[in-house]
């Protein structure tokens, strides 16, 4: 038995044999319909791959389209950093602003400030047709730094209220009802002394040199027309006179007095300090013919002709 089991053990080989034969059949067989199957799907996947492989081309091109656009949009404004020995008038020339100086100075008045002769390197101007919207941080800046100021200003009212009559019985005033704004300071920079910086091509007043927190006072008798943020000025008074003069005063580092109010010959109006654009502190003070910048007279002869020894 043992010896016939043996050779029938081939038998059942043959028959695996067919099994992998009829396997190996069935999957020829099947791979006709494979293919045929494969065949059919193959129609709607290559549809679907061109519709896929023309969307960035569409998209590409509508791209290209809008940055041409927005190119041809941003072509007319440039954005100018101030440099050493800059003016607004050379700026103006060398950039070819058409209007000149005045057009780039309105342009960005909320940078600049009120006085135009007073920008420093490394200020951002903005050259071109539409200068004023891309003003609006500068502005927005410009608006909170105000806000900042009349909190101050309203801080320094309530505690200057009990140190100012202090101050005014402490201080000497002259005979001719005018004083100096500082006592014991000397001048800096003079008035009209010639510079690049300055868009006038001058020192448009006089800097007298004094530490940040010594007190500042009214010339003479007049009416605050203005007192807060004034760009490149920093905080500032401008108060005017009973002669019909403007006092100016310039990079203080707190104010004393609100616009509106009425001040005395030798009153505090504020501390000085090194505010807006300046290397340091100092009071820069001017005598106008109006409250504007461009009206400007020798602040020392107007002193002087009013009896007030300078220097």
């Amino acid at each position: 038995m043992p010896a016939k089991g043996k050779h029938r053990r081939p038998k059942s080989q043959r028959f695996a044999r067919s099994i992998a034969v009829a396997g190996t059949g069935g999957a020829a067989l099947a791979l006709p319909f494979m293919g045929a199957t494969g065949a059919h799907a193959a129609t709607p996947q290559s549809v679907s791959e061109k519709a896929v492989q023309s969307l960035p081309v569409t998209q590409k091109s509508a791209e290209k389209t809008a940055a041409k656009k927005g190119a041809a949009k941003t072509s007319t404004v440039r954005t100018y950093s101030v440099r050493v020995g800059d003016y607004l008038s050379k700026i103006a020339d060398e950039q070819n602003v058409s209007g000149g100086w005045k057009k780039l100075y309105a342009d960005n008045r909320s940078a600049i400030g009120d006085d135009p002769s007073l920008i420093h390197p490394g200020l951002k101007l903005s050259i071109g047709k539409k200068a004023r919207t891309s003003t609006t941080k500068t502005e927005s800046s410009a608006s909170s730094s105000s806000s900042k100021a009349k909190k101050t200003e309203k801080a320094a009212s309530k505690s200057s209220s009990n140190s100012t009559a202090a101050t005014q019985s402490s201080d000497t005033t002259s005979s001719s009802g005018y004083t100096l704004p500082v006592t014991g300071a000397t001048i800096g920079t003079g008035y009209r002394v010639a510079g690049s910086m300055w868009s006038s091509g001058y020192h448009t007043g006089v800097d007298f040199v004094v530490p940040t927190g010594t007190s500042l006072k009214a010339v003479a008798a007049g009416t605050v027309v203005s007192a807060g943020w004034g760009g490149a000025y920093g905080n500032q008074v401008v108060i005017k006179l009973n002669d019909g003069y403007y006092a100016q005063y310039a990079h203080l580092s707190q104010l004393s007095v609100s616009a509106g109010q009425t001040v005395t010959e030798g009153q505090q109006i504020g501390l000085s300090g090194a505010t807006g654009n300046v290397t340091g502190p100092h009071l820069h003070f001017e005598i106008r013919t109006t409250p504007d910048y461009g009206s400007d007279v020798d602040p020392v002869a107007y002193l002087r002709s009013k009896g007030v020894a300078v220097g």
